[in-house]
């Protein structure tokens, strides 16, 4: 809310199929090498480091790495993209990149009012904003919810918090919509960007508007609205006469107690739909329209679609307990432990004590799947039900597979020391590693790393030029040449390795 006064472990990649064990192997390019020196490196200074303050904003794509910044200078703040400073504003705020990182948006503060800026054009100016500058997927389109009038209160409605003024309207491509009392969801694109969908409220009844045109009313809109992969279809949860229901093409489907946070769930040929649904205390997975086996969680953001579209998976607990950890930052968070399983086509995986959350994944052609899990302590990465080897840890960002899905990488720790791991082999040493990406060929490796108070990109096992600080990337451009933006002796540097 802006107002006028403030501004993944493989050490065996191992399936069992009919009994038999098969080992992944393949004789491609060697992608853990011991470290060496990598390939041609083009080195672009872009401009001085700004201040330790800065808040940078990141768009890292096959298009390339950019970057944007707030910066205060004497005459106000500007937005700086790239190395370069665009015009004076009072403020500015919610700095937001296009989907493939060509086109850049802006809230900035004139006089009383806001505008929104897009590609260093000035739009209408309004009270406040209530989103961050929405792109379409194409990035084409650009949307956002903004207003006038009122103070913004903080209001209590249909059992939830939210803010309210006099008048709330959906901006979209500089032309307003009506108005309405409160516009509850943000607005959303379908993929094709030709289709906006949004959730608004006016009296005591809420609704979806699609292509500014109201659906029926509800007492709650709740998750969603989300447009399917090819555009045609529409999902979104609701509240009515007490219980939730999913609203999927404009037909109403089986009422439940409760329908999860997180938004449903297209397969990627659209054809299927998936969502959390709740019945007492358990909660289930719906899959097209049947409801699987109920658990006491359902983990969020976990639910997936395999990219053939025939497959679903997601982690499930059993026995979850809610703990309070005091932390030694003496920060209090809440945890659940239990015993925590993957669900897949509706048949439950080994049981651990965690699954990784966003680490589930398929591969490229549907036929494999991985996850990170915990168990006694230790970490390790589980493909097709079978659980590699233990570590200390794994990174973050879980298994990756290669594009055409016969191998897997992921970063893992041992002993205070981090290493990739593809192939069932494990690379070099480091004190840290993030990133990992496969070139869309499949043919090379890349990630960050970093070894005291220095920073690389290792490119098939080969270590690059040092830097204090990566700001964006790694990341494969479309001609296979690595990019990053890096600091270096106090300036930003635009990185080329040709592997």
């Amino acid at each position: 809310m802006i107002r006028k006064n403030i501004i993944r472990s493989l050490s065996v990649l191992i399936v069992v199929m009919l009994g038999i064990t098969v080992v992944w192997k393949y004789a491609e390019p060697n992608l853990i090498a011991e470290p060496n020196q990598t390939g041609k490196v083009q080195e672009q200074r872009l401009c001085s480091v700004p201040g330790s303050d800065s808040d940078f904003t990141r768009s890292a794509t096959i298009n390339g790495c950019r970057i944007a910044w707030r910066e205060q200078r004497a005459t106000g703040y500007v937005v700086v993209v790239d190395g370069h400073a665009g015009p004076d504003y009072a403020s500015i705020a919610s700095i937001t990149f296009s989907p493939g990182g060509r086109r850049l948006a802006y809230l900035a503060l004139t006089g009383d009012n806001w505008r929104l800026v897009v590609d260093g054009q000035a739009g209408p100016e309004y009270d406040w904003f209530k989103s961050y500058p929405v792109f379409s997927p194409n990035g084409k389109r650009v949307t956002y919810v903004a207003g006038e009038g009122g103070d913004n209160k903080l209001v209590f409605i249909h059992g939830r918090w939210g803010t309210k003024s006099d008048k709330e309207f959906v901006v979209i491509d500089g032309q307003a919509e009506p108005e309405y009392d409160m516009i509850w969801n943000d607005p959303v694109f379908s993929p094709d960007g030709k289709r906006v969908a949004y959730g608004a409220m006016k009296g005591d009844k809420e609704f979806v508007i699609v292509d500014g045109q109201a659906e029926p009313e509800y007492y709650r809109i709740g998750s969603g609205p989300v447009f399917s992969p090819d555009g045609r279809r529409l999902a979104y949860g609701v509240i009515k006469s007490g219980k939730s229901v999913m609203i999927v093409d404009g037909e109403a489907g089986p009422e439940y107690d409760g329908i999860g946070k997180s938004a449903p769930v297209f397969s990627p040929d659209s054809k299927r739909l998936a969502y959390i649904a709740q019945k007492g205390l358990k909660q289930f997975v719906v899959v097209d329209g049947q409801a699987g086996s109920e658990y006491d969680r359902i983990g969020d953001g976990t639910l997936i679609f395999s990219p053939n579209s025939k497959r679903v998976g997601y982690a499930a607990g059993k026995g979850i307990t809610l703990y309070q950890i005091h932390g030694f930052d003496g920060k209090v968070r809440m945890e659940e432990r239990g015993i925590w399983i993957v669900v897949i086509d509706g048949r439950p995986g080994p049981e651990y004590d965690g699954i990784g959350k966003s680490t589930l994944v398929f591969s490229p052609e549907g036929k494999h799947v991985a996850y990170e899990a915990q168990k006694g302590g230790k970490h390790f990465v589980v493909i097709d039900g079978q659980a590699g080897p233990e570590y200390d840890g794994i990174g973050r960002s879980g298994p990756v597979f290669r594009p055409d899905g016969r191998c897997m990488a992921y970063a893992a720790q041992k002993n205070e020391k981090w290493f990739v791991v593809v192939d069932s082999k494990e690379g070099p040493e480091y004190d840290e590693i993030a990133g990992i990406i496969f070139s869309p060929d499949g043919k090379h490796l890349a990630y960050e790393a970093g070894k005291g108070d220095k920073r690389f990109v290792v490119i098939d096992g080969q270590v690059g030029s040092e830097y204090d600080r990566f700001i964006c990337g790694p990341v494969f451009l479309k001609d296979g040449t690595v990019e990053y933006i890096a600091t270096k002796g106090g300036s930003l540097y635009r990185v080329n390795v040709t592997p």
